[in-house]
């Protein structure tokens, strides 16, 4: 009996994953990729170290996958962190676990979880093209392949896993979302997504280049708290950047009927009657000294300039004239840093892409098109995005492998 044939088309995390697990499965497959190197983006992801998964239990993974994240119910459920590690180690690469679960390769080089990907293609005969898909060829009611650039591919099932439009570079440019919506599907609207923030002003500017570790930053919606978690900003030349204001982005996504902005807890250790204590130890230390002079202890000396001129208070007062009210007022400050929003960076500038396949369109449990018989999806083609931290790669093994093995099951 002749294998089921499996086409691929995109060679990145969740198209390989899902190459991997057809082939496992029996089918013969085809991936076609138009760059000269598989898993491009995979390659540049955690700073070149590649945060592989999040060692988090199920429940915690849907928690940081604030975009439809009970559509991964199923593809969880059955493809976790601890078994998309267990994956990787048998393909031979070594993991470890640091702060927050992230799962890293002991060697801290992504290029050790693209080349083992490789080599269990290689190992499963998986046929790679170099090629670039224009067309989904359908009989009206079923796929029946896809024209590249070069020919036709034909097959029984066709796995989108195109990626999203962010780091275009790489090769994601938006095709296959521009494939899915010709045959019938909605493409919710896209935008970055774990993407650096513009400040309204140039407050921000003023402190370039200062890394703040161990705050607490909290983003309000109008007025409403939607995200709030410990950890590290950057302040750069356009607003800020780093994990914390990264993660704030996935809630910040109606710019155009909503307003946003930040507040950074700068001593998040200290409730406020303590900073109090903490003030008045330091003002006493500083009695004599201009104002402008007694934070040192406090601040990083970027942010000093800007926290004297928010207080309102005279950088020449003296310390010891500093009122009550005037400390009380410095107090809201150190734990209510307030950064009004303009908006996001432009997408290119994102880490992944907000918006794609409608997932209401989509079976959860088996990846496959609802509007076209044999068509999958896998990775962030789909409209899911998680949080930093390993979670947005869990999507893609998650999906591709889910993806793979319903592609592959059936009829020939």
């Amino acid at each position: 009996m002749s294998k089921k044939s499996v086409l691929v088309i995109g060679g990145g995390a969740a198209g390989m994953m899902a190459a991997i697990f057809a082939a496992e499965n029996g089918a013969a497959v085809t991936l076609l990729e138009p760059n000269e190197r598989l898993g491009k983006k995979l390659n540049i992801t955690g700073k070149g170290r590649c945060n592989v998964t999040n060692n988090a239990p199920m429940e915690e993974l849907l928690q940081n996958t604030p975009r439809n994240g009970k559509f991964l119910y199923s593809a969880f459920s059955h493809f976790d962190g601890l078994d998309a590690m267990a994956f990787f180690e048998r393909l031979g690469v070594p993991l470890k676990t640091e702060r927050g679960n992230r799962v890293f390769p002991v060697s801290d080089r992504s290029f050790d979880i693209s080349a083992a990907l490789e080599r269990r293609l290689k190992s499963l005969h998986v046929r790679l093209v170099r090629d670039r898909a224009v067309r989904l060829c359908t009989d009206g009611e079923a796929v029946t392949g896809a024209q590249g650039e070069q020919q036709v591919y034909p097959a029984q099932a066709v796995i989108l896993a195109t990626g999203g439009v962010s780091y275009p570079a790489t090769g994601s440019t938006g095709e296959g979302h521009r494939m899915a919506a010709s045959v019938g599907h909605t493409i919710t609207p896209l935008q970055g997504s774990l993407v650096p923030l513009r400040e309204q002003g140039n407050t921000c500017a003023a402190m370039q280049g200062l890394s703040l570790r161990n705050v607490t930053l909290t983003a309000f919606e109008n007025d409403k708290k939607v995200f709030r978690e410990l950890g590290e900003l950057v302040f750069t030349h356009f607003g800020v950047s780093g994990p914390l204001a990264l993660s704030a982005s996935a809630h910040m996504r109606r710019f155009d009927k909503k307003r946003y902005h930040l507040e950074i807890d700068l001593k998040p250790g200290l409730d406020e009657a303590q900073l109090d204590r903490r003030l008045l130890s330091d003002f006493e230390k500083y009695c004599n000294h201009d104002f402008c002079n007694a934070l040192n202890d406090l601040l990083p000396q970027k942010m000093i300039p800007q926290m004297v001129a928010a207080s309102g208070i005279d950088p020449h007062c003296k310390v010891n004239a500093v009122t009550r009210e005037q400390r009380k007022e410095l107090i809201r400050l150190f734990k209510h840093w307030p950064i009004p929003i303009a908006g996001l960076r432009p997408v290119t500038d994102a880490i992944i892409t907000s918006g794609g396949v409608k997932v209401s369109e989509v079976n959860p449990t088996t990846m496959e098109s609802k509007v076209v018989k044999g068509l999958y999806f896998a990775g962030e083609i789909l409209d899911v995005d998680a949080y930093t931290g390993g979670f947005n790669l869990q999507i893609a093994w998650a999906t591709g492998r889910a993806a793979g093995i319903a592609a592959s099951s059936g009829e020939n």
